[in-house]
């Protein structure tokens, strides 16, 4: 994966510390990582959607630790995912459930994008975000929050937002050239060109 943090090797670490964690996404791109990196051992162990809704994961976070108390909650939600419903960060801390959220920045709509590329290759149209700082929005709600921006840096990072004790987010800043995990959007352009 291209840029200074690669998000399988973070998922690798995250497994090893908390392999039987309920894992919760919404939908894009960013999932793709968590399907190909988690490995899943306990049922009930993912809450995910089936139909494609942006918008999932921090609100079925926030469920599954109402539900289930005494396990470890990881929800995985790329940046335009969370801006859909990030809100319910406000009532993951009302509710004291100290849910670990992993925003996936690239800045982008990285789905979208990724057909953009396809079918019209280096006509991007809309896919771009402007993203708040989603560490000191976290903190905006009592809740812990950092940023990543290297590998190295997440398993300090997750290792204080595992044992903040109220709900935690850590920002992960990846290389928006990294599409998927197996391509990356030049390699995708010079396909659909040819």
């Amino acid at each position: 994966m291209p840029g200074a943090l690669d998000l399988g090797d973070c998922i690798a670490h995250l497994r090893e510390r908390v392999p039987d964690a309920i894992i919760t996404n919404g939908a894009g791109n960013f999932s793709a990582w968590v399907h190909r990196f988690w490995r899943f051992h306990d049922y009930p162990s993912q809450l995910a959607p089936t139909s494609g809704a942006m918008g999932y994961g921090v609100p079925a976070a926030v469920t599954a630790k109402l539900v289930h108390p005494g396990r470890t909650v990881i929800c995985f939600a790329g940046d335009g995912d969370f801006l859909m419903s990030g809100q319910e960060l406000a009532t993951a801390f009302q509710y004291d459930l100290p849910i670990v959220v992993l925003v996936v920045n690239n800045g982008m709509y990285g789905t979208i994008r990724m057909h953009q590329e396809r079918s019209y290759p280096g006509r991007v149209v809309g896919t771009d975000l402007v993203n708040p700082d989603f560490a000191a929005y976290a903190r905006a709600f009592g809740a812990h929050g950092e940023t990543v921006t290297e590998t190295s840096q997440f398993p300090d990072a997750i290792e204080r937002a595992l044992t903040a004790g109220r709900p935690a987010l850590l920002e992960l800043k990846i290389d928006p050239e990294g599409i998927n995990p197996r391509t990356t959007l030049t390699q995708l352009r010079a396909d659909s060109l040819r």
